[in-house]
């Protein structure tokens, strides 16, 4: 009996919960079925069903034997039988009659794997079985003119591949022009030979990361090409959330089946990767189904560098003309220091032209220096060199650390062209910062707004890579140009969501060591207790958005930054936040988190900030009682200055008048692919010149 255990508890570490396939039958005669023959003999029909478990909903009057006993079942496949199939009951629910039950089988053979699987090949050809764990695409009508516009001019703009379907067939063309004058497309034909064929025609485009549908008449066809107006409607479906990319030439996974080892070592071609998954080249007799897991699996490159995942099957496709089926993975690295290969692998294959910053920290400083990113951050010059050697020192640190630092350069013969960076400075939210650009234009031929494109989406790509990840937020300059086109402009079209926001804040970088003397009779200060801290968490929701309250960490559980602070204490590096609270009389009136990083993590002071909160009426005139006690507190962590931040206007009476104004922009992740469709549309150069023939 305990030997029959273990072998069900490894059966059941193969798959997930939900492998296999759902079945669907539109007749008796279509569907599956399970026969038991312990205590009686009963038919029941199947509703999943994968090589290591059985889903069946029980006939009327059917009686389970007890959970935990072996049994032995068979599978009737409209009158093909696999079996018998040894395995026990795992769940069930005898409260209600005609309940689903589960069984776990135990010891399949490889020749009963087999039978399974292509019985179910079968299903899922003729429609009644589909993945227990595909997801559904979303789909989304466009009828936005102006929408509309923007997302085929980045199409023709960055030459992305398009497929011409007809019944029986599919050709390849490209959107080679676009007439903005006439309100015309020229869509070419990418197959030698090929004929447009009648219209009306149904083409699909692919963006970013969405695929575009659109129905047009033909307006005229001139050989190879073909004229239509722009399409009064768009049809987006999301296929992922992360982009896929080709996988280096290569490229292969290795492991062994979890539940034939008798099948030795397994090897498949990788074809694409994102951060969270892969897809492989299988032989059409692989023997792997939905819900599968591959741990470990090795992925080795051309040189014989490896890394370790773990990977679920999530989908298993048709034997395709090459005789290979292809096969979806979703997986995850096994350790930090596979996490940190396996991020390098597809941040380059995401955006060739980018790379990591650890390798470039000098060129990158002096693109700093020389894009003139000091001036804008208000570092004084006499701190410029002390603050090289810290930013130095802490970028290395961060290289080792993807999970919390993304630092992002556009390297060409120059030095660096570009940066941007990201970290993760909350448990839920990533902050995006130190955006420069090199003056001039680089050398070779860079079209327009590539640069800022590319970093964005390695940037950006890298926070979803966390699966932790909720919230984007930036400090965006008010009235800058750039800043208000990228992101004020779409954060602001979302904020009645919630999904979004858009706060206007000022900054001011304060001394630690010039308090201000202020006399506040019956204030007392200090660090706030436990029942403390709750009551601010509790205002700070109800005076403060949402989406401002869970990406800066302000709930209860969060308030003191410890999974964060434990999180960068495990790579070496500082993080800290205090919540300080001024009573009156006993009372609380008045709070301020102060919270700092590792040094040189930003070279303007993001996360060394405080901020102040009235709690009572008169709790603003404690503020300056507060700010000494916040000097103090990064006085005692030698830190010479601290941010101060201040989001309402009645409080700017604490800053200089010259402080500048910025805005506090978050970004919900459920919205990034969207924002990085649009970047990647209002970055585009100009279209392409008109063709001789048009």
């Amino acid at each position: 009996m305990r030997e029959h255990q273990e072998t069900a508890t490894a059966t059941a570490l193969a798959a997930g919960t939900y492998s296999g396939y759902s079945l669907h039958a539109h007749r008796p005669d279509q569907g599956i079925n399970l026969i038991l023959s312990q205590p009686g003999i009963s038919s029941s029909r199947v509703t999943r069903l994968s090589p290591t478990a059985v889903w069946a909903l029980a006939e009327p009057g059917t009686e389970l034997p007890p959970r935990e006993r072996p049994l032995q079942v068979l599978l009737d496949d409209n009158g093909r039988t696999i079996g018998p199939l040894r395995g026990e009951i795992f769940w069930s629910d005898p409260r209600h009659q005609n309940a689903p039950f589960g069984i776990q089988f135990v010891d399949v053979t490889l020749e009963q794997g087999r039978q399974i699987l292509s019985a179910l090949d079968v299903a899922s050809r003729e429609g009644r079985a589909l993945p227990a764990v595909s997801p559904r695409p979303i789909e989304e009508a466009l009828v936005d003119p102006e929408r509309i516009r923007s997302i085929l001019k980045a199409v023709c703009v960055m030459k992305h591949q398009g497929l011409l379907r007809q019944l029986g067939r599919t050709m390849r063309v490209s959107l080679e022009y676009f007439d903005v004058e006439g309100s015309q497309l020229h869509w070419r034909l990418e197959e030698p030979g090929a004929q447009w064929g009648p219209a009306p025609h149904d083409i699909e485009v692919v963006g970013y990361n969405s695929a575009y549908r659109l129905r047009v008449p033909a307006r005229a066809v001139r050989g190879e090409r073909l004229v239509t107006p722009i399409p009064r409607q768009l049809w987006r479906v999301r296929h992922r959330s992360q982009r896929r990319v080709p996988a280096p030439p290569g490229l292969q996974a290795h492991f062994h089946h979890p539940l034939w080892r008798e099948l030795g070592a397994r090897a498949c071609d990788v074809l694409d990767v994102s951060f969270t998954g892969l897809s492989l080249s299988g032989a059409p007799d692989e023997l792997v189904f939905p819900g599968l897991l591959l741990r470990p699996m090795e992925v080795r490159d051309a040189r014989g560098e490896s890394l370790w995942l773990r990977g679920e099957v999530r989908y298993v496709g048709e034997t395709n003309a090459d005789g290979r089926r292809m096969l979806g993975v979703q997986v995850t690295p096994l350790s930090a220091e596979d996490e940190t290969r396996w991020v390098r692998l597809v941040s380059h294959g995401l955006c060739p032209n980018t790379r990591g910053g650890e390798a470039w920290l000098e060129p990158l400083w002096e693109l700093l220096a020389d894009s003139g990113y000091f001036q804008l951050t208000g570092l004084p010059a006499e701190r410029v060199e002390a603050e090289r050697a810290l930013f130095l020192d802490t970028s290395r640190r961060a290289a080792q650390a993807p999970q919390l630092f993304c630092q992002t350069v556009w390297p060409s013969e120059r030095g660096v062209e570009g940066t941007l960076s990201s970290v993760r400075a909350y448990r839920h939210g990533w902050l995006i910062h130190q955006l420069a650009r090199r003056p001039g234009k680089p050398p070779g031929h860079v079209p327009s707004g590539q640069i800022l494109r590319d970093l964005h989406v390695r940037t950006l790509e890298h926070a979803q890579s966390d699966a932790d990840f909720r919230w984007l937020m930036a400090y965006a300059g008010e009235h800058h140009p750039l800043f208000e086109r990228l992101h004020l402009t779409f954060a602001r079209a979302h904020e009645t969501s919630g999904d979004a926001a858009v706060m206007p804040v000022r900054m001011a970088t304060l001394r630690s060591d010039t308090p201000s003397d202020v006399d506040a009779p019956g204030i007392e200060c200090g660090p706030a207790d436990a029942e403390e801290r709750v009551d601010v968490a509790l205002e700070l929701a109800r005076i403060r958005p949402a989406a401002y309250v869970d990406a800066l960490d302000l709930t209860p559980e969060r308030l003191e930054l410890r999974g964060t602070a434990e999180a960068w204490r495990a790579a070496g590096l500082e993080r800290e936040r205090q919540v300080l609270v001024a009573r009156h009389e006993g009372q609380v009136v008045a709070a301020a988190l102060v919270e700092l990083a590792q040094e040189g993590t930003t070279l303007s002071g993001l996360l060394d900030t405080v901020r102040l909160f009235p709690l009572a009426p008169g709790g603003e005139d404690t503020f300056p009682t507060l700010l000494d006690e916040a000097r103090a507190w990064y006085a005692a962590r030698e830190r010479a200055t601290f941010t101060l931040v201040v989001e309402r206007e009645e409080d700017e009476v604490l800053l200089a008048a010259d402080s500048p104004r910025q805005c506090l922009w978050l970004l919900s992740a459920r919205l990034l692919p969207e924002f990085l469709e649009y970047v990647s549309e209002a970055t585009v150069g100009r279209l392409p010149p008109t063709p001789p023939d048009a």
